[in-house]
């Protein structure tokens, strides 16, 4: 974590509501609604604190709307770094049905990050990319996922919010297999559902672990079971469109699956081709960050002159 290291200032973010892995419009925009006022205090404790008084000589924003702002309104160079804005600045492939949402999503990105200069997009498939100043890197993966020794065993790791109880009723019937459950925070026995509570270590420790991932579509958690060569089931939160990309792409490169609706059919034949996923994943190259850290030096040497000359060519 930064705050380990580095003075920090947390601000209010966004968020999502969900049931039973649905995106609830309602309690989302009043969730959002509750935040404001934290946010605008916030927001001028970033002006003042920030931007006034330490006067950064450039930005990066991992999507945060607050500092990419702030940055436009002093004429600051900005940099995003984050997997977002593939689908702003990356060409891809997506379902047809998709197709509303993905506008909709490229908009809103939009939105959060108006103007960087300097676009590192993180991405577990590759594309062809929309401009100069966009530059794609394999997913960062954090320390404590590189350190691990990842090894095969009989369990499979189960990552969901709580709520989604339909994926759990049709778990139970799956009597031969071990599920350990992440996400409720209990610790109890239900069939073949062992339930974990909250644990970094003991989460990496079943993730490094697992024969298998069952979780929803999240990009950072799809990317480290990747980097370990782990099979996922990816259960997409519908009306999330980034999460419904990422269980596709994922479908595509053979890694896993993609269920945008969980039934007992789809974990069944999940689990009858681990094999292929297993051997598919073989292929997989899995990243020490060297690449994109490699790029953010360039950019931040002799007083970010590289990346004054994007923004200069940006203005």
């Amino acid at each position: 974590n930064l705050k380990d290291d580095f003075p920090v200032l947390e601000v209010e973010g966004l968020t999502i509501a969900s049931e039973d892995n649905r995106v609830s419009m309602v309690d989302t925009f009043v969730e959002n609604l509750k935040r404001l006022p934290e946010g605008h205090r916030t927001l001028q404790q970033l002006r003042r604190e920030l931007f006034k008084q330490f006067q950064p000589d450039c930005i990066i924003t991992d999507f945060e709307p607050m500092t990419a702002y702030l940055a436009q309104h002093y004429d600051l160079p900005l940099i995003s770094l984050d997997n977002q804005h593939r689908m702003r600045y990356l060409k891809y492939e997506c379902p047809p049905e998709l197709k509303f949402d993905r506008r909709v999503t490229k908009n809103v990105i939009r939105a959060m990050v108006p103007r960087p200069d300097v676009s590192l997009v993180t991405a577990f498939r590759g594309g062809k990319l929309k401009n100069e100043r966009t530059f794609i890197f394999p997913p960062i993966v954090r320390r404590a996922v590189l350190d691990l020794q990842p090894t095969r065993g009989d369990h499979i790791l189960v990552y969901v919010t709580s709520g989604f109880e339909s994926l759990l009723e049709i778990l139970q019937t799956f009597t031969r297999e071990s599920f350990l459950v992440y996400g409720y925070d209990r610790e109890d026995h239900e069939g073949p559902l062992q339930y974990r509570p909250f644990s970094k270590t003991g989460f990496l420790s079943d993730l490094a672990a697992a024969k298998a991932v069952i979780a929803t579509a999240g990009f950072t958690l799809i990317s480290e079971s990747l980097h370990l060569h782990k099979p996922y089931l990816a259960l997409p939160m519908q009306g999330q469109f980034e999460q419904q990309l990422n269980g596709y792409q994922l479908a595509e490169m053979g890694y896993g699956k993609n269920a945008p609706e969980v039934t007992a059919e789809t974990v069944g034949d999940f689990l009858y081709r681990l094999p292929d996923y297993d051997n598919n994943l073989l292929e997989y190259v899995a990243s020490d960050n060297a690449e994109i850290t490699s790029k953010l030096d360039e950019l931040l040497a002799n007083d970010c002159a590289l990346l004054r000359e994007f923004h200069e060519h940006r203005r």
